[in-house]
């Protein structure tokens, strides 16, 4: 599967550097006023820190205000469904307007990430893919993409799995279904399936009652 010109072009990558210096001088305020939230609400650091896999399987540290309680004694999967007890009350208000996405505006800056593509996923869910699926990597991964698009409500699909078949079933089920939509997207990305992707997003989380499944961008 040929990817697109534009997937990983010099051109993408200007574009994702201006939007996010952009995006980060209009968002200064805001993330002050989230970093004080989350330091006055619950203990522990402000950010949360993990390492997730970027372009070509290349580690990077992820960055995100905390949404849930540090320190737990039983960590939990990497995976949170619908009603997560580990996340604080804030956390939840912070995950449900992606206020707690705005540090991977740094990533963006960077270059660790883009504002369009795969959403970063943890090593160990990406170890083993077979070749098809590793051409995933090749995109820098984004803050929102087509498959986040889609998966937005991969929360609510989780919690109807028993617990200790989470991982299995995000392996199995849920994973090689985000993978096709990326690849989908890397073959035929352009400057305005982005733009188009990023307004799709912004739609989103601002009716976030709609069930309507978006339409593939085209250029």
């Amino acid at each position: 599967m040929a990817l697109s010109a534009w997937s990983r072009s010099r051109a993408k990558r200007v574009f994702d550097l201006a939007c996010a210096l952009a995006a980060m001088i209009v968002a200064i305020p805001v993330m002050v006023a989230v970093a004080v939230l989350v330091r006055l609400t619950s203990s522990g650091p402000v950010l949360y820190r993990q390492r997730r896999c970027g372009t070509d399987g290349c580690e990077f540290e992820l960055l995100k205000f905390r949404s849930m309680v540090h320190n737990r004694r039983n960590p939990g999967p990497g995976l949170t469904p619908a009603g997560d007890s580990r996340i604080t009350p804030v956390g939840r208000m912070l995950r449900r307007w992606k206020l707690d996405e705005l540090p991977q505006l740094f990533n963006v800056i960077r270059g660790d990430m883009s504002l369009v593509g795969p959403r970063p996923d943890l090593p160990e869910y990406l170890a083993d893919l077979p070749a098809r699926q590793r051409q995933v990597l090749c995109l820098r991964p984004g803050i929102t993409g087509w498959a986040t698009l889609h998966s937005r409500r991969e929360e609510e699909v989780l919690v109807t799995v028993p617990p200790e078949m989470l991982c299995q079933f995000y392996r199995t089920v849920l994973l090689p279904q985000k993978i096709q939509l990326d690849l989908e997207y890397g073959t035929r990305a352009t400057l305005w399936t982005d733009l188009a992707v990023l307004a799709k997003t912004f739609s989103a989380i601002l009716n976030r009652n709609s069930r309507k499944i978006p339409q593939c961008p085209h250029h």
